[in-house]
């Protein structure tokens, strides 16, 4: 538990610190791969945090900042498009059931993206595609994560002083648990895919393995 409001702080403090718009990704994906790391450890007490946020919070700067502009530039024409059918008196209502798949497609995207980034070792559009595959092929784990997002919404609203406590990790802590379940039946299905392949080719066939999905960074 200390842990979880030590890496919280440290999640405030390098948003402030990158400019909040710049720090936010940035050190939302350093306080997922932190606490991936603590979660895979067996001997918890031996990770040192702050030199563990700060090397992930490093390295994933840029490219962390490129996956918020475009989610940014997302969220920007959902909002002018919506404003804009409502300007013009439902004139563009027919755009609407486009611009509702959007937003939800983003929404599915969000709630598995920090996980994917930090457990996978992928191409850059890759992890908005996976983040989404996953989503769709995990509904309990979906509607856990949302459920989690919401009630973590309404208590801080009801206690705002538990904000600088565990507003971003404890939620994140969850979301971690909940996405391993995901990638663990996920593997379990490419295993028995695998296996199932293996036995029905003739020994004079031959092919080429493709790519594991769970295929972890090499970082860890």
């Amino acid at each position: 538990m200390l842990s979880l409001i030590y890496l919280n702080f440290l999640w405030i403090f390098f948003s402030i610190v990158g400019l909040g718009a710049f720090g936010l990704f940035p050190s939302t994906i350093a306080l997922f791969s932190t606490i991936r790391k603590l979660l895979n450890k067996e001997n918890y007490e031996s990770i040192k945090i702050f030199p563990t946020y700060w090397r992930f919070f490093k390295k994933d700067f840029w490219k962390a900042n490129g996956y918020a502009l475009i989610f940014v530039l997302v969220g920007y024409f959902l909002v002018f498009d919506f404003q804009f059918i409502l300007l013009n008196d439902g004139q563009f209502t027919f755009l609407i059931p486009i611009l509702f798949f959007i937003l939800l497609s983003s929404i599915l995207i969000l709630s598995f993206f920090f996980p994917v980034y930090v457990h996978f070792d992928l191409k850059y559009f890759e992890y908005i595609k996976q983040s989404l595959l996953i989503a769709i092929t995990s509904p309990l784990e979906l509607l856990g994560i949302l459920a989690s997002t919401v009630t973590m919404y309404f208590f801080l609203t009801f206690l705002p002083g538990a904000i600088p406590l565990f507003s971003g990790s404890l939620l994140a802590y969850v979301i971690t648990l909940l996405s391993f379940r995901a990638f663990r039946r996920i593997e379990k299905r490419q295993e028995k895919n695998r296996n199932a392949d293996s036995i029905s080719l003739n020994d004079s066939t031959k092919f080429e393995e493709v790519p594991s999905l769970t295929k972890e960074s090499s970082i860890y």
